[in-house]
């Protein structure tokens, strides 16, 4: 009904003598919208409006889940609904304007308003290609999967003529270490570098002002310099000098950050990654009204390509630091890399540096000393890079103890063959194997060179067989010294031992039973 009240609405104003401009702002409806009003009268319109209630629309099958996602965080914006939609759902058959308008009726029908708030930024010329990208940080307050509220870390950079965006998140605060190792993971992942980065006054990269002499911290100095790379610095209270990456901190908080749910830091990047090329830099940007990802292409000639391997890690003044785990090995770009077992200390020191040469990941206690570990660098995620020399030999314990019950026997080559049989099929129970057949040599340890030739001769490979074979032998042996007892030489039993039961035939056995 509220559509037809509005046609009404409009003719009634264009009654008044309104122009159609104010009818559109009095009516909050686009001028298109108000002329395709105008033609209708109040029959056509009825029928229209009426059509409208029974048409099915794409969003329908999905109206349940949108408005539970309303109930549950009724500031979600429609930008983010069309994400979620795509993310959870792979539904992709709609427009962005569809959505808004489905998700602003759901609110008007359920009474789920939204506040907005606004901020207003100076307009500035758009910056040549290659020439610009700005930097900035932010922070956020979300809730883990044990329904904790944390807060985490961001950095963000966007190339201010393409507005292609890249943003790594941290667990902890930033340091001067992480914002340089974030710009080549940015570099690396807009594959070049501008000439000019626009940044705030902030501690990280800024000692001073000191009148426009600005004095920056020795670490991002030397990288600095290592880059060749132009600083622009905002004065203090100047969000519009870099209202670009103002935006684009607020996108990637607001739209990608926004009600999510936090598992770990490694799987949070990899969703911001996948958001970022389905979302940040796929949608129509609202103010050049094209995709990044289509700028980029036309940009990414005139940026400045970087020098591989990173000139700072390979620095020892400024390598980079991790923390050995329990288990021995160290997480670096969302991969773990192993370190010779020991090296973990419980309630020890187990900061180690890494840096990157040729390819390689190095591991070092100390800067400049000898190598930890070595190994390369993988370019996946979420992968364990091992070295085979930090695994603990868990193949010597089992040789000392197959050693041990080799001593046992007489025939050295009979019982190695028979422990390599052992171990080709029982790799995973070996020691349980050799538990059983050392037990077998104790119980019944004279006839155990007898009980291996006859486990040999019909290929019989358990120690289960062994000791059943061993088992065996013994019980001839004591029913043999029960019959004759201290007889010097050994004699045939008596006939009545011989003799064997009666057997009746199958069909006796069902007549007695009533069967057929």
């Amino acid at each position: 009904m509220l559509k037809l009240e509005l046609i009404v609405r409009v003719h009634q104003l264009k009654k008044q003598g309104f122009k159609i401009a104010a009818i559109a702002r009095k009516c909050n409806l686009s001028r298109t919208t108000v002329y395709e009003y105008l033609e209708k009268d109040f029959e056509e319109a009825c029928s229209w409006v009426e059509e409208l209630k029974t048409r099915p629309r794409k969003l329908d099958p999905y109206q349940d889940l949108i408005l539970d996602w309303l109930k549950e965080h009724p500031d979600l914006t429609a930008s983010q609904i069309s994400d979620w939609l795509e993310e959870r759902c792979s539904f992709t058959d709609v427009g962005d304007s569809t959505v808004r308008s489905y998700v602003r009726e759901l609110r008007d029908k359920h009474h789920i308003p939204k506040s907005l708030t606004f901020r207003s930024y100076e307009a500035i010329e758009e910056s040549p290609k290659g020439k610009q990208m700005q930097v900035d940080f932010g922070e956020k307050k979300v809730k883990t999967s044990e329904d904790k509220i944390i807060k985490i870390y961001v950095i963000a950079f966007v190339l201010s003529n393409s507005r292609l965006k890249y943003a790594y998140w941290q667990e902890q605060p930033f340091t001067t270490r992480d914002v340089l190792r974030c710009h080549e993971m940015a570099f690396q992942y807009f594959d070049g570098m501008t000439d000019e980065i626009v940044y705030d006054q902030d501690k990280l990269m800024t000692v001073s002002e000191n009148g426009g002499d600005i004095i920056y911290t020795k670490e991002f100095q030397a990288y600095r310099q290592q880059r060749g790379f132009r600083i622009y610095l905002c004065r203090a209270a100047d969000p519009e000098s870099k209202g670009k990456i103002e935006n684009v901190v607020k996108f990637i908080k607001g739209n990608f950050a926004k009600n999510r749910v936090f598992h770990q830091i490694d799987s949070w990047n990899e969703q911001c990654l996948a958001w970022l090329e389905r979302k940040g830099n796929y949608q129509v940007h609202n103010t050049i009204k094209k995709r990044p990802v289509e700028m980029f292409a036309l940009e990414k000639p005139h940026l400045r390509k970087v020098s591989s391997p990173l000139s700072f890690e390979s620095n020892h003044a400024l390598s980079i630091t991790r923390t050995v785990h329990k288990d021995n090995i160290i997480k670096f770009q969302s991969n773990r890399y192993s370190v010779p077992l020991g090296t973990y200390t419980p309630h020890g020191d187990n900061t180690v540096h890494v840096r990157i040469d040729d390819d390689k990941l190095v591991i070092e206690k100390v800067p400049g000393t000898e190598a930890l570990a070595i190994h390369p660098l993988s370019k996946g995620k979420g992968q364990l890079i091992k070295s085979k020399h930090h695994s603990r030999d868990r193949s010597k314990g089992i040789q000392a103890y197959m050693d041990t019950v080799k001593d046992s026997f007489e025939s050295q080559e009979k019982i190695q063959l028979f422990l390599e049989e052992l171990y080709k099929r029982y790799p995973r129970y070996m020691r349980d194997q050799l538990q059983i057949l050392q037990k077998a040599v104790k119980d019944f340890q004279p006839f155990i060179q007898s009980a291996l030739d006859l486990c040999i001769e019909k290929s019989l490979w358990s120690a289960n067989d062994f000791r059943d074979v061993s088992k065996h032998l013994a019980n001839i042996q004591e029913y043999k010294d029960d019959i004759i007892p201290n007889s010097p030489n050994p004699v045939e039993p008596p006939e009545y031992y011989k003799e064997k039961a009666s057997v009746r035939e199958l069909d006796g056995y069902l007549k007695i039973l009533g069967g057929a």
